[in-house]
């Protein structure tokens, strides 16, 4: 079973996530960030992992230090879940689109973190979420899940869908990376370890 729960207390944050990546796509978010909340939603649901993530936060600061340490979190909990990641795919990517926005995102279970990040958001705040927090919630994920990751808005003037089509395309991305390949039985490198 790739099904873990992996908490983190600072004195900043106390982030639980419980995380099944062959789920069915069950979410129940807590952070105290409604739109992280409604991203980690999508990561839920086009990811089909079941995610479990509460979060208490230093938000009377700002959400700065409770993204990215969910961020880092989840990213504990896929390493953890993914394993030694003997007969996946390991390669994953997607396109998705929203009304005018196109965002992409290429996975690979590299075992070394890296992230290519490219969104030009055309404005600063979601509602009262601030759009660099997107990025530090991608980096916390791939410095602790050791994956690269490229994530790139393609095209979009509305800031909600250039984030959502990023996250949606990202599930999907982890998605396929995580999936089953039944011709391969071994890790899939010729280091023969990822």
């Amino acid at each position: 079973m790739r099904k873990v729960e992996v908490t983190r207390n600072t004195k900043e944050t106390k982030i639980s996530v419980k995380l099944n990546l062959d789920g069915k796509g069950g979410a129940k978010i807590a952070t105290g960030v409604p739109f992280l909340d409604h991203m980690l939603e999508q990561i839920a649901r086009h990811g089909a992992f079941d995610l479990e993530v509460s979060a208490r936060g230093d938000l009377h600061i700002d959400a700065h230090h409770t993204v990215e340490d969910i961020g880092i979190t989840l990213g504990q909990a896929f390493a953890k879940a993914a394993g030694d990641k003997k007969g996946v795919r390991r390669y994953g990517h997607a396109y998705v689109p929203l009304d005018e926005a196109l965002s992409r995102a290429v996975v690979d279970l590299s075992g070394r973190p890296g992230l290519e990040y490219h969104i030009e958001f055309t404005r600063a705040r979601i509602g009262e979420f601030d759009v660099d927090l997107v990025h530090e919630f991608f980096q916390g994920f791939v410095n602790h899940a050791q994956v690269t990751l490229h994530v790139d808005n393609i095209k979009g003037t509305n800031a909600h869908h250039q984030a959502e089509t990023a996250f949606k395309a990202f599930a999907r991305a982890l998605r396929m990376a995580v999936e089953a390949d039944a011709r391969v039985k071994d890790v899939p490198s010729t280091k023969g370890k990822l």
